[in-house]
């Protein structure tokens, strides 16, 4: 059998919502019609169970892939599980590039900062704004490296602008050490295509299990 899940991708990430076919609605209501409840408690945690499934196997994933701590990348993934009449259950996940400091422990040493098996030459780990320390580098650094500071543009009068700031009355622009997390992007559809799979299992299984209830009632 096969499930009508499907991916909503957009610029800042992707949205995958799980939910039953057609063709495979067709068989449900028909359980439906003799035990709604039990038919509808069976459908909703089993795709609650699936969006909690995806989660997890989604941080393992791009936590193994991009060297992130599973912690940190679990923060972009957002559940929204089936509720009242829904029919449906939806998982967020963020791409927008992460702090370094996010990703792992940061370790100051003499040539820069590492994180998570990333060197970050030049930069320094300090609490400049906000509450707590992030990975900077001064934009003149011989060090510097746009690639190691995605979604950071430089200001004309070097204050702050998508990431940039200014220290010391724009004399010293800082750059925040970011990494990116595009590279996850073409996973999405096998990711849906895995969450179908395992959804029709689960719900056989929930299923079965509301069936077997009901037999034991009668």
């Amino acid at each position: 059998m096969s499930v009508g899940s499907y991916l909503k991708p957009s610029a800042s990430g992707g949205m995958i919502s799980l939910q039953t076919s057609a063709s495979d609605l067709k068989a449900f209501q028909d359980f439906a019609a003799l035990v709604p409840k039990a038919a509808s408690n069976a459908q909703r945690r089993a795709i609650n169970k699936t969006l909690r499934w995806l989660a997890t196997h989604i941080a393992r994933a791009v936590g193994r892939q991009e060297r992130i701590a599973v912690a940190a990348v679990r923060q972009r993934l957002r559940t929204y599980p089936v509720s009242g009449g829904a029919n449906s259950g939806k998982l967020w996940f963020g791409l927008n590039a992460m702090e370094a400091s996010r990703i792992g422990r940061a370790r100051q040493t003499r040539s820069g900062v590492s994180v998570a098996g990333r060197r970050f030459q030049g930069a320094f780990h300090k609490r400049v704004y906000g509450s707590s320390a992030d990975v900077w580098i001064r934009v003149g650094s011989k060090h510097f490296k746009s690639s190691d500071y995605p979604d950071s543009d430089v200001s004309a009068a070097g204050g702050a602008s998508s990431g940039w700031i200014a220290e010391h009355d724009n004399r010293f622009p800082l750059a925040k050490a970011k990494v990116s997390l595009e590279q996850a992007r073409p996973h999405f559809d096998s990711w849906v295509r895995k969450a179908d799979e395992h959804l029709v299992h689960v719900l056989q299984q929930e299923l079965n299990f509301e069936v077997q209830k009901y037999l034991k009632g009668k």
